[in-house]
């Protein structure tokens, strides 16, 4: 279990981040359309996690924005937004803020994800959403970079996030 807070409070997750250097665990989560998007899809690219608890927050907006702008432009780089938000809501999200360089997934339907990556937060107003936090897992599907975002309500450190795959090159 990890401690971290909403504007201030204490609030905790149901584990530890995987440790850097780590396999990455294969999952399975809905897209858009619908179709499964898996963690094995993208073997052989940087893939890039930003996970959060709701597109419905100005922080976890912006970092679909930021992470659109940004890390989708490096090579050989797929980042994936995920949430337990519904596929559809990822889908009119990204309609309407013209999100075209990043693929979102929901959990909505099963749970193994954040239950394997130590994600869901088990207590407080956001208990059984995503906690904020970025991974970064190379193309050998190995885990080179983790950020549990230790505020709730503070944007994830995009610069430390790209250069983590930039320096793995």
């Amino acid at each position: 279990m990890t401690q971290i807070t909403l504007k201030g409070n204490p609030i905790h997750t149901s584990g530890s981040l995987p440790s850097i250097g780590s396999p990455a665990k294969d999952f399975s989560l809905i897209g858009r359309n619908l179709g499964e998007v898996k963690l094995s899809d993208f073997k052989g690219k940087n893939v890039l996690l930003n996970i959060f608890p709701s597109l419905d927050t100005e922080v976890c907006a912006t970092s679909v924005r930021k992470f659109n702008s940004t890390a989708a432009q490096l090579d050989n780089t797929v980042v994936l937004c995920i949430s337990r938000d519904l596929p559809f809501a990822h889908g009119r999200f990204c309609s309407t803020e013209g999100i075209d360089k990043v693929i979102t997934a929901s959990e909505f339907q099963n749970h193994d994800f954040s239950h394997d990556y130590g994600l869901d937060i088990v207590d407080g107003p956001m208990k059984g959403l995503h906690a904020r936090s970025v991974i970064v897992v190379n193309p050998e599907g190995k885990i080179i970079y983790t950020e549990q975002v230790p505020e709730i309500t503070r944007e994830p450190d995009y610069d430390q996030a790209i250069e983590a795959i930039t320096a793995a090159k």
